[in-house]
């Protein structure tokens, strides 16, 4: 069973930057697109940024030019940069596969908050 672990949150000042890592327990970034998701509180979960098994990204609108998704294929980690920080990027963030994320690989996720 393949399992995905986040790290890497904490509390930042708005305009700061945090780096997440994801590191996962098999070996699944070669074959499967993965992304970064989020959920806020009173907010529904959002895709905020996705890798595919080739290296193509893509991004929310709401984090484009802020967040930079990537992964290492060697380590079975996968990064998400976030420059810019603001209090709407605050959520708890969680990385899964891409379009559908696998229920049995969910983390704990790790929680960022950005205060304002």
């Amino acid at each position: 069973q393949v399992q995905l672990v986040e790290s890497g949150g904490g509390l930042v000042q708005a305009g700061g930057s945090l780096r997440l890592s994801c590191a996962a327990s098999g070996s699944i970034f070669s074959i499967n697109a993965m992304g970064w998701y989020r959920q806020a509180p009173g907010k529904q979960r959002e895709l905020v940024a996705r890798i595919t098994s080739g290296g193509s990204t893509n991004y929310a609108y709401s984090v484009k030019g802020r967040f930079t998704i990537s992964r290492d294929n060697a380590k079975n980690t996968m990064y998400l940069q976030m420059n810019s920080l603001k209090s709407e990027d605050t959520a708890v963030y969680y990385c899964n596969t891409v379009p559908t994320p696998s229920w049995a690989a969910w983390g704990q996720g790790t929680q960022v908050t950005v205060s304002s």
